[in-house]
């Protein structure tokens, strides 16, 4: 399934022009002609976008407060990307994952999402934890085609989410044997992948069974599953216009 990407922008050019360069680009792309537009759509879709692009100057709910709402309703996952004429001096894009000057072009573009993945991996916001280990990332991305890449984190990420399941009822039952047993086959899981984050957790969790602060240890984990969702759809973007500008140099 191609990544899906929410344009939003009161000037219909500008909107057209951005959905035809992203769909040439591989993407599906819907459009909304405002913030409030784009909010209604997302509180009436089944299928949330990985990545917002949107108009910082519109009227209705817009900079700070659309990022808000926008965050809200798509989750930690999805990559908000700001843009507009000229830089904005009022703060207005500093809850967004990046920013772009209009006119861009998409390599621009495809940096702005570079800057997302690089902060993820805790390259770029002083992180002590990197949450996907590149090289084996890219191990496996030179040896299999981009869905099947796709295809292997969303499993590992399935697994995890599927075994902390079973430790939230393990934990309600008291049970702290279940509990680890299912910590230490995420900790073997994400290992395996290179999920750095979530099996530094799963280790962590897995040593100290249901202690005191085990709640907060599997809250955590649900935002550290949330971190590497995003940074891999940010890869995603990043991979397919590398593939792209392969394609055409070729």
């Amino acid at each position: 399934m191609p990544i899906q990407i929410l344009v939003v922008d009161d000037d219909d050019v500008s909107r057209e022009v951005l959905a035809l360069l992203l769909q040439r680009m591989g993407y599906a792309v819907e459009t909304a002609e405002s913030g409030d537009a784009a909010l209604l759509h997302l509180q009436t879709t089944n299928l949330l976008p990985q990545l917002v692009l949107t108009d910082l100057q519109m009227p209705g709910t817009t900079g700070s407060e659309l990022a808000l709402q926008l965050r809200h309703l798509c989750g930690p996952a999805t990559i908000l990307l700001a843009m507009s004429a000229s830089a904005p001096d009022d703060g207005s894009d500093r809850k967004f994952d990046g920013f772009v000057v209009k006119p861009f072009t998409m390599e621009t573009f495809t940096e702005a999402i570079a800057g997302k993945a690089a902060a993820a991996a805790g390259e770029s916001n002083g992180a002590t934890t990197t949450i996907l280990d590149e090289a084996v990332y890219s191990k496996f991305a030179a040896s299999m085609r981009p869905p099947r890449l796709k295809q292997l984190y969303a499993l590992c990420l399935a697994d995890a989410e599927r075994r902390l399941a079973t430790m939230q009822q393990a934990a309600s039952a008291s049970n702290d044997a279940a509990y680890k047993r299912e910590a230490h086959a995420i900790k073997g899981g994400c290992g395996m992948v290179g999920a750095l984050e979530l099996q530094i957790l799963a280790t962590f969790m897995e040593e100290r069974g249901l202690s005191d602060d085990h709640v907060a240890s599997l809250k955590e984990f649900v935002v550290a599953c949330e971190r590497l969702r995003g940074m891999l759809i940010a890869r995603e973007i990043i991979d397919d216009r590398a593939s792209g500008v392969s394609g055409e140099d070729a």
